[in-house]
């Protein structure tokens, strides 16, 4: 399954009222593993930030001047999340800033909706933890990750938190999924990656000795004599324990 954790900053709360997106980042998951694909794109939205946007973001409108109109970079954007499942946190604020870009492109009319689904994380931890605070830094706090470094939102970086949150708020255990190769560049964002328990070689087998067979027969013996009866022990127990031994003597 093929999943994108989005994430967005803008010039103000309420697209119904005319405030863009100024910032899109985007962490691709397949089968809850990172790829190490991202789509990370800063957005001239040609207006104003408001100042309480400023200092949750900290960008202002001289600092986006040189960079691309969304219009622009729609087209990108809209093949980079193309059939996947959309993981957002308050998913409703988000896709609403998304179709009103959209709208204003000159483009055939497209939604969010229209080329992906959609997966609210706000409304799955609400859920799971009804009564309690369940924005990003509250998550990242319940479920251990570390989320230091973020002193300013950021797209990109909040994806990535989101990412590790998801996969620890559905599965339990975030680090299974979470490997270098997926979150090679979250150190530089702020956001820790975890280390693989294990590699993705072979398996090692390591076979028992024959003296180490031996010792363990003996000692299913003993636990069948100090019971009377052993879940580990079978007719052949004593051929196998013979066999062993000729085994290691020849």
């Amino acid at each position: 399954m093929r999943q994108i954790v989005l994430d967005t900053e803008t010039t103000g709360l309420e697209a119904e009222l005319g405030h863009r997106i100024i910032e899109i980042g985007c962490v691709e998951l397949v089968n809850r593993r990172p790829t190490g694909r991202t789509f990370h794109r800063y957005v001239n939205p040609e207006r104003d930030i408001d100042a309480a946007a400023v200092g949750v973001h900290g960008m202002a409108r001289a600092d986006l001047a040189r960079e691309p109109l969304f219009a622009d970079v729609a087209d990108e954007f809209l093949a980079f999340i193309a059939d996947a499942e959309l993981v957002i946190h308050n998913a409703p604020f988000d896709v609403g800033f998304l179709d009103a870009e959209l709208a204003r492109t000159s483009a055939p009319t497209r939604t969010v909706s229209s080329v992906a689904r959609v997966l609210d994380t706000l409304a799955l931890a609400r859920q799971r933890h009804p009564g309690q605070r369940n924005n990003l830094d509250a998550l990242c706090k319940r479920y251990s990750v570390d989320n230091s470094n973020r002193d300013l939102h950021g797209a990109l970086l909040d994806a990535r938190l989101l990412a590790e949150v998801y996969l620890a708020m559905t599965g339990g255990q975030a680090a299974l999924a979470l490997d270098d190769r997926g979150f090679a560049q979250a150190a530089s964002s702020g956001s820790a990656a975890r280390a693989p328990l294990r590699s993705g070689g072979p398996l090692i087998v390591i076979m028992a000795t024959p003296d180490e067979l031996i010792a363990h027969e003996a000692l299913l013996a003993l636990v069948a004599k100090a019971s009377g009866r052993s879940a580990w022990g079978s007719a052949d127990a004593a051929a196998r324990l013979a066999e062993s031994k000729t085994g290691a003597i020849g």
